[in-house]
Formats: C-alpha cells, structure tokens, sequence
C-alpha cells in the first residue's frame, strides 16, 4: 500500500517542485501558505488598498507559477522570490498612482458589528490609519524595509534578498525609517489614546 504524501509537511521549495512535476494538491498547499502573507505585505506597500493588494497578490503567484518549471531548489527561497515580485508590482502601482495624482491614503478601515466597544474599534482604526498614513510617508526603500522586517517578520539577510541590496544597507534603512516613523508619530501619541501618564506634557 502507497503511503499518501502529507503536502502540509513539505516545504515551500518541495511544494514547487511537486507542482511543476504536475501535482495540483501542491500548488493548493502553497497558494494557501504564500498568497495571505503577499496579500498583507501589499496592502501595506500600497496604503490599505485591500482590492489592489488582491491584484498584487494574485499577479504574484501568476508569475510563481509560470517559472515553477524552471524552479531551481536551493538557489532562493519562495518566499523571498514571491516577496521581490510583489515589492516591483507595488512599486509600479505606487508610481502609476502618482502619475495619475492620486494619493487617496483616506481609506479608513470598515467597522466591524462585533469585537471591542464602539470606542475601541474607532481608537484602533485611527492608530491603523495613522500607521499607514505614517508609513506612506516613508521614501519608498525605508517604507520596504521597515514592512518587510517589522511587520512582515523577515530577518536582515532575507530582505537583502528581497531588495537586491546588502545587509548593511537593509540595517541603515530600517534604521532610518523608524526613526522617519517616530518622529512623525510622536506629536499623535495622545490623539492616539498612547499616553500612559495623564500629568506628562
């Protein structure tokens, strides 16, 4: 008797493998680990846009699966590879955006009927909302570089290949774009229902 292959056990790399070698289960397994995570990263990169991080995410895992028959395991990981793809295709959004003259960063989160109070739903979409604005400020590369390890949890030597860059470069943006985040959020810390101390100015 044949012993069913556990696709959730396998990794990103094995999983392309699988696919290209003509196993759609695989691609199923991968498409669920890959797409959710590209899909956060781009609503990210493109100021909450939710149906155009779709269009990212979807383009992205297009693209893994026209070059999975070339797929060499070992030379990167998917992750990084699907990462690269969907930073050039917000990229390209963001400057078709700013030809157009469109900086709608307005798009504030829908409320939800259930979860926290009225009050807390509204203090956690305004601290949202001035996060990406916040972000949305960034010049493009720190914006990347503080998503991608911030939020999106990679480490150093991951974004470098994200970026195309070297680590030391990758430290330096991260660097200065947190402290770009800082300083344009500290004069909202209050606004934002931040302040622990009611005496502190």
């Amino acid at each position: 008797m044949v012993m069913a292959f556990d696709a959730d056990m396998a990794s990103d790399e094995a999983l392309m493998v699988l696919y290209a070698n003509g196993d759609p289960g695989a691609a199923r397994t991968l498409a669920h680990r890959v797409t959710p995570r590209i899909h956060a990263y781009a609503a990210r990169m493109l100021g909450g846009d939710r149906a155009e991080a779709e269009d990212v995410a979807q383009e992205t895992m297009l693209r893994l699966w026209r070059i999975a028959p070339e797929w060499r395991q070992g030379e990167t990981r998917v992750t990084t590879w699907a990462y690269r793809v969907a930073t050039n295709l917000c990229l390209d959004r963001q400057r078709a955006r700013r030809r157009k003259a469109q900086t709608a960063l307005e798009d504030a989160p829908d409320l939800a009927s259930d979860g926290p109070s009225a009050e807390g739903r509204l203090v956690q979409a305004d601290r949202m909302a001035a996060l990406q604005a916040a972000l949305a400020e960034l010049p493009e590369r720190q914006r990347q570089a503080v998503v991608l390890r911030h939020i999106e949890g990679l480490t150093n030597p991951e974004i470098a290949a994200v970026m195309e860059i070297g680590v030391e470069a990758v430290e330096s943006l991260t660097a200065r774009g947190k402290r770009a985040l800082a300083a344009i959020l500290a004069g909202r810390r209050d606004e934002l229902g931040y302040k622990d101390d009611p005496d502190a100015e």
